[in-house]
């Protein structure tokens, strides 16, 4: 009998990236509040809790560094996007006083034959795009 949708056995390198930084930033003390949180502004990759903050945070994946590193790849236009998904999060999902908020970047480079197999550089307040 075939399915009537395509099965996904394999896990996608992005779907890896982000998972590793899922459990970098973890492993760091912040609480995951949402992954790929999806409004028609855009998505967001990881909201997560650090303290009182609320960080946004965009996680790239990149092969080699020939064409800079991941947080180089968030243009002003993308930022505007996950300002614009930030500020329907905190419209639609906080309650109370909006937190402190702050938009991280993390850059993932392959680490073959490694456990984790990323390398992460951890951008803390990688860019201040308006409201």
């Amino acid at each position: 009998m075939k399915l009537p949708f395509a099965r996904r056995d394999k896990v996608s390198p992005g779907d890896a990236a982000e998972a590793a930084a899922r459990d970098f930033l973890k492993a760091r003390g912040l609480a995951i509040l949402a992954s790929n949180f999806r409004a028609r502004q855009g998505e967001i990759d990881i909201i997560a809790r650090e303290g009182d903050t609320l960080v946004f945070a965009e996680v790239r994946l990149r092969a080699d560094h020939r064409f800079g590193d991941g947080a180089a790849s968030i243009d002003p236009r993308k930022q505007q996007r996950l300002a614009r998904t930030a500020a329907h999060y905190l419209a639609t999902e906080v309650r109370g006083p909006e937190p402190p908020c702050r938009f991280d970047a993390l850059s993932l480079h392959p680490a073959p034959g490694q456990s984790p197999p990323f390398h992460v550089e951890w951008i803390r307040d990688a860019f201040r795009p308006g409201f």
